[in-house]
């Protein structure tokens, strides 16, 4: 899942060239680093200025998909200091991912169930269209206190 991009030169990437590729902001990027989610030093050229490379986009990847997926900031954090700290750590490492993994699946089982309904909805309304009468539909809803007659 996570390659050597072999298209990254040797003295890496602008801020604005790894935003650009990784699909996040300048600031994000910054904002990871200060929040130590990162899990090697950002390189920096002798002006100061940062150079990403080909491990640090693909951590940022990494990063991206835990806080897209709900993951909170803690807890990459937390496993940005795991994986920075070197082996020894790797069942706490597999039992955050593990606890993360099943709130999302707990998610994804929130949104089908959503899904299910919205299907459900569509189908009635096309048949409602097909059938000429879907201005029947919610038809006789009365607003709270409206009464109906």
């Amino acid at each position: 899942m996570l390659e050597v991009d072999r298209t990254i030169p040797d003295e890496g990437l602008s801020i604005a060239e790894a935003a650009q590729r990784s699909g996040v902001s300048v600031h994000t990027l910054r904002y990871y680093e200060r929040a130590g989610l990162v899990v090697t030093a950002i390189d920096r050229t002798s002006g100061g200025r940062r150079r990403y490379h080909s491990l640090d986009l693909n951590w940022i990847k990494v990063c991206t998909r835990l806080r897209a997926t709900g993951m909170p900031i803690r807890d990459v954090r937390r496993y940005a200091e795991l994986v920075a700290a070197g082996s020894g750590n790797e069942k706490e490492r597999l039992a955050l991912l593990e606890e993360h993994r099943a709130e999302v699946r707990a998610k994804l089982a929130e949104i089908q169930t959503s899904l299910e309904l919205i299907d459900h909805k569509i189908d009635v309304y096309r048949g409602r269209l097909e059938a000429g009468d879907a201005d029947q539909l919610w038809a006789g809803v009365t607003k709270p206190g409206e009464g109906r007659g």
